[in-house]
């Protein structure tokens, strides 16, 4: 940030009241903006949940609400954040989105999540957060769940993927209250295989964790 030198200014001579008034208003006159300066600076600061969401490009597609996949079960809390992964190689966002939907209609089994985070980043929202989703089996009832595609069968998230998935769980933390200890795995939840790479790459879900704690730090 450059620095500006400062001028010196040389004041013509005023009358006695004008003095007065000048060095008796206008402090307090300065003293006021310097005041909603300052206010208008925490204010821009207190939101951060705001501006963490401005950092990401949501696109809300709810489902229909039906019993198999969007039931319309209020979430009355929320205490962890799980991830998942698709478990559908190079299939994208949008497409486990409409697996979600079409269960109204095959009756096939129960499943959905609130988010799904696509290959390159993309993030479809697929239930309200007032709502549980069916992906954490009896934690349902008190956390929010993030499906995350994969390339491959390794389940290894890329690198847009991953991005859009800390900044995901950094908005979630900031607006629940929560930190990165509070994220989990499906796996912590069932013992289920999910998602894959964490399951078998615990240093790398450790290191997801800290990815996330340091940008909350850094809010």
């Amino acid at each position: 940030m450059s620095s500006k030198k400062r001028k010196r200014r040389n004041f013509p001579l005023v009358p006695l009241p004008v003095k007065i008034f000048f060095f008796s208003v206008i402090p307090l006159f300065l003293a006021g903006i310097l005041f909603l300066l300052y206010q208008r600076g925490h204010r821009a600061e207190e939101p951060e949940t705001s501006q963490t969401y401005q950092m990401l490009s949501i696109e809300e597609d709810f489902l229909t609400p039906n019993k198999y996949s969007r039931p319309q079960t209020k979430l009355k809390k929320v205490n962890n954040i799980v991830i998942h992964y698709t478990a559908n190689p190079g299939s994208d966002a949008e497409a486990n989105r409409n697996y979600f939907e079409s269960l109204k209609d095959s009756h096939i089994t129960y499943a959905s999540s609130h988010f799904i985070v696509g290959l390159d980043g993309e993030i479809v929202q697929c239930i309200p957060l007032t709502e549980i989703s069916y992906a954490s089996n009896d934690r349902n009832k008190d956390t929010i769940s993030i499906e995350c595609c994969h390339p491959d069968k390794t389940g290894e998230f890329t690198s847009k993927t991953y991005q859009s998935l800390l900044r995901l769980c950094v908005y979630l933390c900031q607006t629940y209250g929560l930190s990165s200890s509070d994220l989990i795995r499906h796996y912590d939840v069932t013992g289920k295989l999910c998602p894959k790479y964490y399951v078998n790459h615990p240093k790398k879900w450790e290191e997801l964790k800290k990815d996330v704690k340091a940008l909350l730090d850094d809010y």
